[in-house]
């Protein structure tokens, strides 16, 4: 399915029609398909957006190169007062990080600096398996690391994860990654909340939302409620790697009170974020058709993937991001060696989680390729 076709498909999905002509479309294509091949590989093990960042984003990146001499502190205030606006925020509300990964580095470090300077210890509270960057900016902190296993729902043990916390005579640093990575499922807000809105100053949230953008599900709610209502042990972490498909260019933020926000921007690098990435972010938060056209997208290509695994009987999570959890029959790495010779690079195995693969939701085209192979492992026996 080309672009063409796709956005005609997107524009009958809007208009009510149901999904299944679409996906019976895709089928009756299958047949004309062109594999994947070493010089055009499917990538869906990254959680990247295949689509591409939006035309306006390249443009503004284009226009701003002949300025890009210059030090980026227009570009980068005029993008923290976007981000403030968008979320009817001040920009004291804001700061930006190369990536959301260095907002969480710099939330890390000032945790365990301030730990250092009370003279109490600090662990970081985190479910298994989820985004580990956390932990791995934490583990050359001292940061006492304790990790919680997901319930077998796949779900956070939140009841577990408070108690730890509680009892912890120290700082406890609360990850909490929402649509959770790998398994692309949320958190509902009631429980989350529940817990914490319970202030305590020996336990500090770092609640990242590199996805929330794809989220449909009425039971997720946003942290950033909370920051709006002055909840000061919180930062919340986004990114414009995902929906807005700008990974190669890394912007990201943090949203909390401009207290929290003061104390991490000491531990965040100067100049951070670079012309391209600034103006580029700014043009993808004005193209609102770019934004629902890649929601539209990303939704067309998890029903195809979903109604593949639904006819081979493979178990998967309910997703709300941009990559589906899926079970494997057999061995996960020689399924992903196999899917790898197949020119089909999928995801990893996230122990403890065993029998499990992330695959990346790419576009439609994309996840038809990828069901025609997954279909041949069927035919001969491999899934």
């Amino acid at each position: 399915m080309d672009r063409r076709s796709f956005l005609k498909s997107s524009s009958l999905i809007a208009g009510g029609l149901a999904l299944n002509s679409v996906l019976n479309q895709a089928s009756a294509n299958t047949s004309a398909l062109v594999k994947p091949n070493a010089q055009h590989p499917l990538l869906l093990n990254f959680n990247e957006n295949s689509l591409g960042m939006s035309p306006s984003a390249q443009k503004a990146v284009i226009e701003a190169l002949p300025g890009s001499f210059r030090y980026p502190d227009d570009a980068r205030s005029e993008l923290i007062g976007n981000i403030g606006t968008l979320h009817s925020l001040d920009s004291k509300n804001v700061t930006l990080g190369n990536g959301s990964s260095e907002t969480i580095q710099a939330a890390v470090a000032m945790l365990a600096n301030k730990a250092r300077k009370d003279g109490i210890k600090i662990q970081l509270v985190t479910p298994d398996p989820t985004f580990n960057y956390a932990e791995l900016y934490a583990l050359p902190l001292g940061v006492e690391i304790t990790k919680v296993p997901l319930k077998s729902d796949l779900s956070f043990d939140l009841k577990k994860m408070e108690q730890i916390a509680n009892d912890y005579d120290g700082l406890s640093i609360i990850y909490i990654c929402n649509p959770n990575n790998p398994t692309a499922m949320i958190t509902p807000h009631s429980p989350l909340d529940n817990w914490m809105k319970k202030v305590s100053d020996k336990q500090f949230f770092i609640v990242d939302e590199a996805y929330a953008e794809f989220v449909e599900d009425p039971q997720f709610v946003s942290a950033i409620e909370l920051v709006k209502a002055g909840q000061k042990n919180l930062i919340v972490t986004r990114t414009f790697s995902k929906i807005y498909a700008l990974a190669g260019l890394r912007v990201g933020y943090g949203i909390a009170t401009p207290e929290i926000i003061q104390a991490v921007d000491e531990f965040i690098s100067i100049d951070n974020t670079n012309t391209a990435g600034a103006v580029a972010a700014i043009a993808s938060l004005k193209d609102k058709k770019f934004l629902e056209y890649s929601l539209k997208s990303n939704n067309l290509s998890r029903k195809i993937v979903e109604t593949a695994l639904n006819e081979l009987g493979l178990e998967y999570a309910p997703s709300q991001a941009n990559f589906i959890f899926h079970k494997v029959k057999g061995d996960v790495k020689t399924y992903k060696q196999r899917m790898k010779e197949a020119n089909i690079m999928v995801g990893r195995e996230f122990p403890p989680v065993m029998g499990w693969n992330r695959l990346t939701l790419g576009t439609p085209q994309e996840m038809e390729q990828f069901v025609a192979v997954l279909k041949e492992f069927r035919q001969k026996g491999w899934v």
